[in-house]
């Protein structure tokens, strides 16, 4: 292979951060962050910076598979079109559906589209962006007339007073937080509100955090939006010239009193009339939001509540100013523009008469989507009834990442016939698929995605396709045609989808639609090949004008859902989320051994005084339960928790561990205007766990999951680490050891084993458990994993002092939070510069410059105290 670099897009966050790939003439591919793409300049977190770790073809679906047996693609695709013509031809076109993902590209949405809406003739066609951006496509829809985003990054660093409410920033995009972070730096005039029920590491850039309580954020804008009319602090002007709704969006605010704003949210007086009179005395504000908001059964009102805000004062449309709404997916926004949501169609359409008129008439189809189809949480309900008799899931693991999850199971388990396209061979969702297809992943994919501001990139590929792999866009085209629509689907390229996108999106425009790509109609191959970032919508609404029929922007009436009491069963509220450097169900990031070392285990976050109620133990096992379903969690003891609140992460699935599976536990209940289900406010419960006995695993070599009460996998350089506990013994785990000669080691004391597993004097594996005894750090035994045999493995530990670096914090240079914190003592640093440049930690991609930031906090408080 010769060595070359590549200029691509990455493939987690929307923050669509640009990198370059250089691909060695061994095939490892090493990454940097493109300096010269406008989304990062160069900026990477460690999530990107990870990303040559996770391109090896471990686990990886190379070849089609029908009933789990290897096929040829054409058995494959003529299976798949006839199986879904059969049902429309005997139960109608809305007995079929797509489930996609913001992971695909938008040529592959594009398509997917086309197929099930222009040609099916059903919008049965959702995607797994419904569950993490559809409020704010309502919300806009609602304001604006169109789903548009009016944000750029570059208005957050403009802006004096930035707004990061259901946000933590720090984790989630990160590449944005440390562009207002060093914004802020340069300004430190600059102020920013962080509202969240947690103190997430983003509270630490804050000048005030809001910890209010969940789903109370429309009763927290509401009032903002009563005191900004109370103090003469909105644009009547603007108001009179570019909005319609504003008498009746005041009637429903005014009504609302601050105390009772304070009840509802449960903050303090003080901080509640800082923010107010932040907002009302500062001109340029941004208000980001993101899943704390959309994440709801009231996330459209949510935001409408905050864009209310921004319309009441003129603050949108101009620099440094405007709600903005955070992308999750990579591509989300992709989606959105070609209509991948059951409730829209493409080109920023939605399915009303003439735009269905139009849109066939474009693709000159047989048929047209006549009404908005299942959306998620609806589709799976469908299909649990018996009404969707066949279903085709691209790119996503909804057997996880959907609310009820174990719901979701059972209507996949009765469905005739599942079709899956993934790059994972071993999902949640492949035991139920009847077909599945290999499709390309990051590093072999080529087309386009679209960031949170409209910025749309190419991404393209390293290397050729790995074994019989092919990407989604060819893959749904061939069924297309099989299914008997050869002309409609003879695509050789995706240049040639692109072109038919940006062709229907400039189709009977005239300025209507502000989603445009006209220019780009007559793009030719070898300038596809080479198109540079571009943002579509240029400066957004900054003529004051909007795409509704007489051009004015909506203020639209909201009013705050009373907020349930605890329930007896059921006393904790559950909020859910992510960790800094894991992504969805860690099918790619699970892959790289750096990005395990922050978050090792799905921990559940617990406010100490909670836990000391419930009997937990920092380090112990407890399980949450909810009305849905239960899951094992490890206890971590958190002070940003507020008292009866929980946190867990979404990324642990049933191939990494027994327990983690926060996806059974949140309630299916939607927001009814958006159908996005609500993630951020379940009521639970949690109950320690004793387990009998507690372990853990090293090994060389694949092994499945053990069989236990606590069993999770993470990748460790040169194998793989299994966390354990258990009630019963362990004979079976034992058993499944690789072959090899074993050393063991008995304390019937301590009711301890440890066995070493050693194959050609080298160590394979080792098991160590104990009833009541201390097990060793595991950093040591890793590193000697395919390493030859020393006298003091068993002991678990080299002879003498070992430096104890504490739990990593930066993980591109390995460095712990005791090394940390003993430069911090000993060199008297007092800044993240300075301990960068004591340690480096913190300065290559500055994902742990939060933490870092929040370790010099809590060491100056203990030095005062």
């Amino acid at each position: 292979m010769m060595e070359k670099e590549v200029k691509t897009t990455c493939p987690y966050c929307g923050v669509g951060c640009g990198v370059i790939a250089k691909v060695a003439e061994d095939g490892k591919v090493s990454v940097k962050g493109d300096p010269d793409h406008p989304s990062n300049f160069g900026r990477l977190c460690s999530k990107g910076s990870a990303l040559g770790e996770t391109v090896d073809l471990d686990g990886r679906l190379l070849y089609p598979e029908v009933s789990g047996g290897r096929v040829e693609w054409e058995q494959a695709l003529d299976l798949v079109a006839q199986r879904f013509s059969d049902a429309i031809a005997e139960h109608g076109p809305d007995s079929v559906a797509f489930y996609v993902s913001g992971q695909l590209l938008t040529e592959d949405y594009y398509i997917a589209n086309k197929l099930m809406k222009g040609f099916i003739g059903s919008a049965n066609i959702d995607t797994n962006s419904r569950l993490c951006m559809s409020s704010s496509v309502a919300g806009h829809r609602r304001a604006f007339g169109s789903d548009t985003v009016p944000g750029t990054y570059e208005d957050i660093e403009l802006a004096d007073l930035v707004i990061l409410t259901g946000s933590n920033l720090a984790w989630c995009h990160p590449v944005i937080y440390q562009r207002l972070a060093a914004a802020k730096a340069a300004r430190p005039g600059m102020k920013v509100v962080v509202i969240d029920p947690r103190r997430t590491m983003t509270s630490d850039i804050a000048d005030l955090h809001l910890a209010i309580r969940p789903d109370s954020d429309v009763a927290l804008f509401v009032g903002l939006f009563e005191h900004l009319i109370a103090s003469n602090a909105i644009d009547q002007n603007y108001i009179a010239e570019h909005t319609n709704g504003f008498a009746e969006a005041f009637s429903s605010a005014t009504g609302v009193s601050f105390n009772e704003v304070l009840d509802m949210t449960g903050l303090p007086a003080m901080q509640l009339r800082e923010f107010y009179r932040l907002f009302a005395t500062t001109e340029k504000v941004v208000t980001c939001y993101s899943q704390g908001v959309n994440q709801s059964s009231s996330g459209t009102d949510k935001v409408n509540a905050i864009i209310n805000c921004h319309l009441a004062t003129g603050r949108i449309g101009r620099p440094g100013m405007g709600p903005f709404s955070l992308t999750g997916q990579p591509n989300a926004m992709g989606g959105r523009e070609v209509g991948g949501l059951a409730s829209s169609l493409a080109s920023h359409m939605d399915l009303a008469p003439e735009n269905r008129a139009r849109v066939q008439r474009f693709w000159a189809s047989p048929t047209i989507a006549p009404k908005p189809g299942l959306k998620a949480v609806d589709l799976f309900r469908a299909m649990g009834e018996g009404r969707i008799k066949a279903l085709w899931i691209m790119a996503t693991n909804p057997a996880v990442s959907m609310p009820d999850a174990g719901a979701v199971r059972e209507a996949l388990a009765r469905c005739p016939f599942v079709v899956i396209s993934d790059v994972i061979a071993e999902t949640d969702c492949t035991p139920f698929a009847h077909v599945r297809l290999p499709a390309t992943g990051w590093g072999e994919k080529d087309g386009t995605v679209t960031n949170s501001e409209r910025r749309v990139s190419r991404q393209r590929a390293l290397f050729e396709a790995p074994g019989d792999a092919k990407p989604d866009w060819w893959i749904i085209k061939e069924v297309g045609r099989r299914m008997g629509w050869p002309g409609d689907f003879a695509y050789s390229r995706p240049a040639d989808i692109f072109r038919e996108h940006a062709r229907l999106s400039a189709y009977q425009n005239d300025g209507a639609r502000l989603f445009d790509l006209g220019d780009k109609v007559a793009i030719g191959n070898a300038d596809y090949e080479t198109m540079a970032p571009f943002r579509w919508g240029g400066d957004a609404f900054a003529d004051g004008r909007f795409p509704t029929p007489d051009g004015r922007a909506r203020l639209v009436p909201v009013s705050q859902m009373p907020l349930p009491a605890p329930l007896a069963n059921w006393p904790l509220t559950l909020n859910t989320g992510r960790y800094r450097d894991q992504w969805h169900t860690m099918t790619r990031t699970g892959l790289s051994p750096k990005l395990s070392r922050h978050r090792e285990e799905p921990l559940v976050e617990v406010h100490p005084e909670d836990a000391v109620a419930y009997g937990l133990e920092d380090g112990g096992l407890a399980r949450v339960s909810t009305p849905q379903g239960a899951s094992l969690f490890r206890v971590q003891f958190s002070t940003g928790q507020r008292r009866s609140e929980i946190f867990t992460p979404i990324h642990w699935t049933d191939r990494q561990s027994t327990g983690g599976r926060t996806g059974l536990l949140p309630r299916p209940l939607v927001d009814p205007h958006s159908g996005q289900p609500g993630f951020k406010s379940t009521p639970a419960t949690i109950k320690a766990v004793a387990p009998a006995w507690r372990g853990f695993l090293i090994t060389t070599e694949a092994m499945e999951r053990p069989d236990c009460l606590w069993a999770t996998r993470v990748t460790v350089p040169g194998g793989t680490l299994f966390e354990l506990a258990g009630d019963g013994d362990v004979q079976a785990i034992e058993a499944k050891l690789p072959r090899g000669e074993r050393i063991e080691s008995f304390d019937r004391a301590r009711g301890s084993h440890r066995i070493a597993v050693m194959r050609e004097g080298r160590l394979v594996a080792a098991l160590f458990r104990t009833e009541r005894g201390i097990l060793p750090k595991r950093e040591w035994l890793v590193e000697q994993l395919g390493q030859a045999a020393t006298a003091a493995l068993l002991a678990g530990a080299p002879p003498g002092a070992r430096e104890d670096r504490g739990p990593i914090i930066c993980l591109c240079f390995d460095i712990g939070l005791k090394t940390i914190v003993a430069a911090i003592g000993s060199q008297q640093l007092t800044t993240v510069e300075a301990v960068g440049a004591a340690l480096s930690a913190g300065t290559n991609c500055g994902s742990c410059r939060p933490a870092i930031r929040r370790i010099l906090e809590d060491n100056r408080s203990a030095a005062n105290g």
